[in-house]
């Protein structure tokens, strides 16, 4: 068990830009280290297909991430890993929305923390976002939970970068065999990819929430290590 509590950690909500744009820090305690973290995970929340609705604490996607944030923190902390989760302006994908999003939050720990490396952390619409934006150069890979990753989405962005995914064969929102597929036409593009078979769960990891958990902390240290 982590030595690490959440509430030791430097917690820091930022008000919502005048775009509706916000980010939840869980920051490196300082008893860990007071200097700038040897890296960073930018997780992202899922979300609709369609949906100009604005995102805000009640929205169910944001606040289920926000709880697996709240989870892995203490464990990232201890390897001086600090977590940051976006929240973007509108709940849907709309084409591409939260791309801008999440290029802007990239910017923010450039501002804020400097040059550190980044895994991205998405479920659902969260990890198509990390496939648009992984050729980020602070980006190193990519975490996907569920991913909504669709036969027209490129994999140009993940050139290089490692790619770890995990789906659930009850799946019914999102596909396990999309992830697949997807990851195989990353193959040759991307440094590495992995699929983790997450046996008979849904999509919205409300079952075996250990396991997923457990996955998207061990990838992201993995990566920064």
């Amino acid at each position: 068990m982590s030595r690490v509590s959440h509430e030791q950690s430097r917690q820091h909500v930022a008000p919502p830009t005048s775009s509706g744009r916000a980010l939840t820090r869980l920051d490196v305690p300082a008893s860990v280290s007071s200097a700038t973290p040897r890296g960073l995970v930018l997780a992202l929340h899922g979300g609709k297909q369609t949906s100009r609705q604005p995102v805000d604490g009640r929205s169910a996607s944001w606040k289920r991430m926000a709880a697996l944030q709240r989870t892995i923190a203490p464990d990232l902390h201890e390897e001086e890993i600090s977590t940051w989760l976006l929240r973007y302006q509108v709940r849907g994908w709309n084409g591409g929305a939260p791309v801008a999003d999440a290029r802007w939050a990239l910017e923010q720990v450039r501002r804020e923390v400097g040059e550190v490396p980044v895994v991205l952390l998405g479920h659902s619409m969260g990890a198509r976002t990390a496939a648009y934006v992984a050729d980020d150069p602070s980006v190193i890979g990519v975490v996907g939970l569920a991913p909504w990753w669709q036969p027209d989405d490129s994999v140009a962005a993940l050139r290089g970068r490692t790619v770890a995914a995990a789906h659930g064969r009850s799946d019914k929102i999102t596909s396990a065999r999309m992830t697949r597929a997807f990851l195989g036409r990353a193959e040759g593009v991307a440094a590495r990819t992995e699929f983790q078979d997450m046996g008979r769960v849904g999509h919205y990891m409300f079952r075996d929430v250990r396991a997923w958990n457990g996955f998207a902390a061990s990838r992201c240290l993995q990566l920064l290590r």
